[in-house]
């Protein structure tokens, strides 16, 4: 009991500390940031947790060490043509100092659950994204399987940027219709250690969970980056009477229902 009791005020020391010294997540402004064709913003109520009564993780010491706060202030709903600067969620100064393995682990790490995607990837790859992206090749479709059948996903990409809904929620809203699920990609660290921070948020929580929202947003960068793939893409876009979907299906070996 004395060892457990003396864990806990080290334990209660440690957070206070670095409570006076971590960023925490903000909302960001409400001005708009984008003024393209695309989604429209969805914006709901923010739900917040306070973080003095919020259970403390077993791995603080490491988030708090590049100044995340891992029970920030997540909202259950978001605006997703927005800005969050990455400043605002860890400290870059303390970053700098960090290896790209150790930096990528822990920015995975930070990110799992609560409706929060963390993945990486080198920093020429996003270049080819970007490109490829920006080639008139903005829109795509994925096919997200579940259990004997699958829904389709309708999918923007505008680096830094991307954004999904339902296939048959674009049909019947168009530019209107709410995204699912939005990610960010970082690019402060591209130059200096060939990395490429990327954050997805999940806007409805009851359409997607996290693994099918990972599972999309690396696919839908898969399809993209290789060049058998990217080829479909081209054809969605630039030659859209021709494209069968029948064909993403085989590349992603579903069957063809």
């Amino acid at each position: 009991m004395q060892r457990l009791a003396s864990r806990i005020t080290v334990t209660a020391k440690v957070s206070s500390s670095l409570r006076t010294i971590i960023l925490k997540e903000t909302p960001s402004s409400s001005s708009s940031w984008l003024s393209i064709r695309c989604f429209s913003a969805f914006s709901s109520q923010q739900r917040v947790k306070n973080p003095e009564t919020e259970a403390i993780p077993g791995d603080l010491l490491k988030w708090g060490s590049l100044g995340f706060f891992r029970t920030s202030r997540f909202a259950s709903g978001f605006k997703p043509l927005e800005p969050k600067p990455l400043d605002s969620i860890m400290d870059l100064n303390r970053a700098k100092n960090r290896s790209p393995e150790d930096l990528a682990s822990i920015w995975d790490d930070y990110h799992l659950g609560r409706g929060h995607i963390g993945l990486t990837m080198k920093a020429k790859l996003y270049r080819l994204l970007e490109q490829r992206g920006s080639d008139c090749s903005r829109y795509f479709v994925i096919p997200l399987w579940r259990g004997s059948g699958y829904t389709t996903m309708f999918a923007q990409v505008q680096l830094p940027y991307m954004l999904f809904t339902g296939l048959e929620d674009y049909k019947a809203r168009g530019t209107q219709a709410s995204p699912y699920f939005t990610a960010s990609f970082y690019t402060e660290f591209a130059e200096s250690k060939d990395l490429v921070l990327i954050r997805g948020d999940i806007v409805f929580t009851s359409k997607l969970t996290d693994e099918e929202a990972k599972w999309l947003l690396e696919t839908t960068q898969s399809f993209y980056l290789n060049d058998v793939r990217y080829e479909l893409v081209e054809c969605f876009n630039k030659e859209p009477r021709d494209f069968e979907f029948k064909d993403v299906l085989q590349a992603l070996d579903m069957p063809i229902l």
